[in-house]
């Protein structure tokens, strides 16, 4: 200051200038917290996805697969609610396939208004109901519908609560990934704690026995009496080549590749599988869970890929049945 001749009176700059972050903007939040705090706070996510069979990958990192035919809600929180509608894909078969989603992005402050999408089989389109592709004002849109494949693969961004959405088709069927803040999916009343992608299907509900696919065996997924069913094109030995042509990692995603083949014959849901952990790779937060194996009783993450026995001694009798 002396060198420059600077007076020691009047304004100077400021060591902690204000920040301003813009409230439509999820991550802008967490920096102005680091800011206004003085302490670095660095959001935790959660993923959530839905595929085939339909096998459910909830926000615990618990995969299932479910029955749940018909409209169940994926998720139902104060901010969001996604749900999904469920048929038949094999008569006498108590599997199940999704054919629709609704999501529902609820109004925020000045961010946007209320803006519903659905898509259903053979029409996945890149627009909410209303006809609009995005939500809150000026060129960085709060909320936008991204068109990655006409009708096959359609992207949501939600700048507003940090979460995105993943929804593809293919063959006849619909799957779903979702990324979404902890503290925003877990914002939800007592009322709603029916959410899949929270606490999993209902035991009633469940194909699987804690992520392990061996319950053809058992009946569940077999012909119901006096129902005819048609034959498999897959055997157990064609249906693994098949899937292992996609998917190197024999983990969970393998293995219900293999079990939708055997159970189905429809070859989509090799794709559906092997996107299905593509959008893992995208979305969900932490690499090192990104592959589930069946070595893991409790259906949460494992390192090991002991090979699943078990699964193949149930396809081999599920074969022998269809």
């Amino acid at each position: 200051m002396s060198q420059r001749n600077c007076s020691k009176d009047g304004p100077t700059s400021s060591t902690n200038p204000e920040v301003t972050h813009d409230p439509c903007n999820y991550s802008g939040h967490t920096e102005a917290n680091e800011y206004q705090g003085g302490e670095k706070t660095v959001p935790t996510y959660l993923f959530c996805g839905l595929f085939g069979d339909p096998h459910l990958r909830t926000f615990k990192d618990h995969f299932q697969t479910c029955k749940v035919e018909g409209a169940w809600p994926l998720i139902d929180n104060n901010y969001l609610t996604v749900q999904v509608t469920n048929v038949p894909v094999v008569p006498g078969s108590s599997a199940t396939a999704t054919n629709k989603i609704t999501i529902i992005f609820k109004s925020y402050q000045h961010c946007t208004d209320q803006k519903v999408y659905q898509a259903v089989s053979d029409d996945l389109p890149a627009a909410f109901v209303d006809g609009t592709t995005g939500g809150g004002d000026g060129s960085t849109k709060s909320l936008q519908i991204v068109d990655k494949v006409s009708g096959k693969y359609v992207e949501m961004h939600a700048r507003y609560i940090g979460t995105t959405v993943y929804i593809r088709q293919l063959g006849h069927y619909l799957t779903l990934a979702i990324r979404m803040p902890q503290e925003l999916a877990m914002a939800y009343e007592e009322s709603q704690d029916l959410q899949l992608c929270v606490n999993g299907c209902p035991s009633s509900e469940r194909i699987d026995d804690s992520g392990h696919l061996p319950l053809p065996v058992r009946g569940q997924v077999l012909p119901q009496a006096g129902t005819a069913r048609p034959r498999s094109a897959y055997t157990l030995e064609t249906a693994t080549t098949k899937c292992h042509e996609k998917m190197l990692v024999k983990d969970i995603y393998f293995y219900s590749c293999v079990f939708d083949l055997l159970t189905t014959g429809d070859a989509n849901f090799t794709d559906a599988a092997h996107s299905a952990l593509q959008d893992v790779e995208a979305l969900h937060p932490r690499r090192e869970r990104w592959h589930i194996f069946p070595s893991s009783r409790d259906g949460g993450v494992g390192k090991g890929s002991k090979s699943f026995v078990s699964l193949g001694l149930a396809c081999l009798i599920l074969v022998a049945f269809l």
